[in-house]
């Protein structure tokens, strides 16, 4: 299976996709470039959003508009009235710190994580319906991707520079985790697991940066299936289309040479691949 070019958007940081069922467009940011974008793949629209800070995820909030995690803490956004909204930043003052990867449980609460340049030294937060910020995973290197099982009793997290896919018990009625394992711990030479996103059928599929691929993991962590991608580093994954079987995928043109950027031409676009299997659509903020 091989994943095919769908937009150019030469974002330096391409991350965080997620689909809207209402507009069947795709929501995405460059971190670095500082924006937000949506696109339309119907009708080969798209549109970029400019933005103060580096904005490194956005979620749909159930009130409208979005919930984003950024280099300095939580906001609000509208993209009709373009409002950017401060809530909370529970990392304020600790240098090179910002979000990196977030997602929404289906309780409505939105679990993000951070990041710093070196070190083991960042967390996984959630923010709940009352704007309440709670640390729940603590000595973290780069807080990646995170997903729910189909029956919400699993919760997948990565932990990029431990090479690790996590997974805990969770707990639906309080959006609550236990019992830490390891879900997958890949070789360094396979690349860095970064975002990922789970299908109705609880296989788990994870970007691998610098390892020119997605993999899906069935659930007990064996390798299903690997879709080669034409740029070595694949950031993150959502599925979308309208029966939510295309699996859209970020990517990201950052710390490549010049000599790399001439052999990946398309690194930091937005790319595309059927699937045989559906995705969910995405749970909404409750705050």
């Amino acid at each position: 299976m091989e994943a095919t070019h769908l937009y150019r958007s030469p974002n330096i940081l391409g991350e965080g996709p997620i689909w809207s069922v209402a507009e069947q467009a795709l929501y995405w940011v460059d971190i670095d470039g500082k924006k937000i974008q949506r696109y339309s793949p119907t009708l080969k629209e798209y549109a970029s959003f400019p933005m103060p800070i580096k904005v490194s995820l956005l979620a749909f909030r159930k009130a409208g508009g979005f919930v984003c995690g950024t280099e300095n803490g939580f906001y609000f956004w509208d993209a009709d009235t373009l409002t950017f909204e401060p809530i909370s930043d529970p990392e304020a003052g600790k240098k090179d710190a910002r979000f990196n990867d977030g997602k929404v449980d289906r309780n409505g609460r939105l679990w993000a994580g951070t990041m710093t340049a070196e070190g083991a030294s960042s967390s996984l937060y959630k923010l709940d319906e009352h704007l309440s910020v709670s640390r729940m995973v603590s000595e973290v290197t780069i807080s990646n991707g995170i997903g729910w099982s189909p029956d919400n009793t699993s919760m997948y997290y990565v932990d990029s520079l431990r090479y690790t896919i996590n997974v805990f018990d969770f707990d639906m009625k309080d959006s609550t985790i236990s019992n830490r394992r390891t879900f997958v711990e890949l070789d360094t030479h396979v690349g860095v697991p970064d975002g990922l996103t789970v299908d109705r059928e609880g296989y788990v599929w994870v970007a691998i940066y610098d390892g020119w691929k997605v993999m899906r993991f069935d659930p007990s962590g064996k390798i299903d299936t690997e879709i080669k991608m034409s740029v070595s580093r694949p950031s993150s994954c959502a599925f979308g289309g309208k029966d939510l079987d295309e699996l859209y995928i970020t990517t990201i043109s950052e710390g490549l040479s010049e000599v790399q950027k001439e052999q990946e031409p398309l690194a930091g676009d937005l790319f595309m691949v059927k699937t045989n299997t559906q995705g969910f659509s995405e749970s909404e903020f409750s705050g």
